[in-house]
């Protein structure tokens, strides 16, 4: 039996931004950019969602944490019931 082919939309590849724009500084001091890599909630974003690569991973995550420690971000956000 011939196998049924399934189009899937296109998926654009996902790419570093901080290896692709060098001048992109990971800074706990920026939280306008760690809150790019955040949810709503405020948990981290993995990589397989936002693109970005092992190294620059782990120190976005670093940041994150200190930027939080820091009281620039927030751990999370209020729920109201």
């Amino acid at each position: 039996m011939e196998e049924l082919k399934i189009k899937r939309p296109y998926a654009r590849r996902k790419f570093c931004r901080f290896c692709a724009d060098k001048s992109l500084v990971i800074d706990y001091k920026r939280p306008e950019i760690l809150r790019q890599f955040t949810t709503e909630r405020g948990k981290i974003m993995p990589r397989r969602i936002t693109g970005t690569c092992a190294k620059h991973q782990r120190q976005l995550a670093n940041q994150v944490k200190i930027a939080r420690i820091m009281a620039l971000m927030p751990f999370t956000t209020a729920v109201l019931k």
